[in-house]
């Protein structure tokens, strides 16, 4: 009699033929490929130290400009459509109200923030009194008696530390002076180089994906053309979204500092507009120089600011915020405070202030790679591919 043979089981089989499809394998290979390619690169710095040094010189400038361009596009269309001008002519227009407008608000308002800072500066030292003041008649409760030779000890600890904290910042400061420079440098040239590149993207930047879309293969250029459409979207709700965000709040808070009689409330208020630009964050941020400068007036005027606080917080989650930004980039808080943390700590202040735009083109595009795979892939079925 022949032996009978155990047959592989459906499961094996469908498994085995899972393997060898053409489509998984490449999609490993290339996965593998670009892993291969990222982890030699971490090994030879020095190719990309070019790009990086060329990126420090022209990325400021290019990112103002992106910037100012999301803001002053729609005008100049608008503009544009209205009056039947020449774009040249119309973006020359606006460039010249920017300019006036421009050197009118730092005529206007860097005088008044000028004389804020010194009297924040000036009023530092009675500050600082009162908060000794305050700490020494603390300690000399009766209660404290008993640890008045530990808390000396922890006294002289700590001036001892703070001298030789201070001599080393005075070191670290005087061997930095060559790095202030060189910032100082890089932002001189990106003021000066921001306006000809918003120029030309104001005049050419529709042009771009048309440019773009002659380096990918016609069968994928309407689904290139529609992920460019997409980032350009999100980019342009969030900019646009939270700089107008930021502006009402700095108004805000200007406007119930002065009511509430708060010392330097023009300059409180821009600070915390210009920190409400970091989503979640900024806005406890903002709160940190008003509440200590309520805090060293009286316990009344700190209640005060945090009325004006709680004001401007339910003004700004009810009405701006739903109105102006609404849901357009459709991320959960819990993943932009996550995003936040982790942009924050990979690349310090810039990754805080474009992490959640960044994260926000990441996801379109893992979005249409997703969809492009699970219409591609065996691993789905064709029913749910349609879906």
């Amino acid at each position: 009699m022949k032996e009978i043979k155990p047959q592989p089981s459906r499961k094996v089989n469908s498994v085995w033929q899972l393997l060898k499809s053409s489509r998984i394998v490449s999609t490993l290979v290339i996965i593998l490929l670009v892993l291969l390619i990222l982890f030699l690169g971490s090994k030879v710095p020095w190719l990309f130290k070019p790009l990086q040094q060329f990126m420090s010189i022209v990325g400021l400038p290019i990112v103002l400009a992106g910037v100012f361009y999301y803001l002053l596009n729609p005008l100049v269309d608008r503009l544009e459509r209205r009056f039947k001008i020449n774009r040249t002519l119309t973006i020359t227009a606006v460039f010249v109200i920017v300019v006036i407008l421009l050197v009118w608000g730092i005529w206007s308002i860097i005088p008044i923030i000028n004389q804020q800072i010194q009297g924040m500066v000036q009023a530092l030292p009675s500050y600082l009194k009162h908060i000794n003041r305050d700490i020494n008649g603390l300690i000399s409760q009766p209660m404290f008696n008993r640890f008045q030779d530990q808390v000396n000890h922890l006294s002289d600890l700590a001036s001892k530390e703070l001298s030789q904290q201070s001599s080393a910042y005075v070191k670290s400061t005087v061997s930095s002076l060559g790095n202030v420079l060189g910032t100082v440098t890089t932002v001189l040239v990106a003021i000066i180089t921001m306006p000809f590149i918003l120029f030309y993207l104001l005049r050419d930047g529709k042009q771009l994906p048309k440019y773009l879309v002659k380096f990918v293969p016609d069968k994928m250029r309407p689904s290139f053309l529609n992920v460019l459409g997409e980032i350009n979207q999100q980019i342009s709700n969030y900019v646009r979204g939270q700089l107008t965000v930021a502006f009402f709040v700095a108004i805000m808070f200007w406007i119930g500092y002065l009511i509430i009689g708060l010392k330097f409330a023009l300059t409180i208020g821009i600070i915390a507009g210009i920190l409400n630009m970091i989503p979640y964050l900024g806005s406890f941020l903002a709160m940190v120089p008003a509440i200590l400068v309520g805090a060293f007036i009286s316990p009344w005027m700190l209640v005060k600011v945090l009325i004006v606080f709680a004001v401007e917080q339910t003004i700004e989650g009810r009405v701006l915020s739903p109105l102006i930004l609404g849901s357009n980039l459709k991320i959960h808080p819990v993943t932009i405070i996550i995003v936040l943390l982790a942009s924050g700590k990979m690349f310090g202040v810039l990754g805080v202030i474009f992490g959640i735009p960044g994260y926000a083109v990441i996801k379109v595009l893992v979005t249409h790679l997703f969809k492009w795979y699970r219409e591609n892939s065996a691993l789905y079925d064709q029913e749910e591919s349609k879906e």
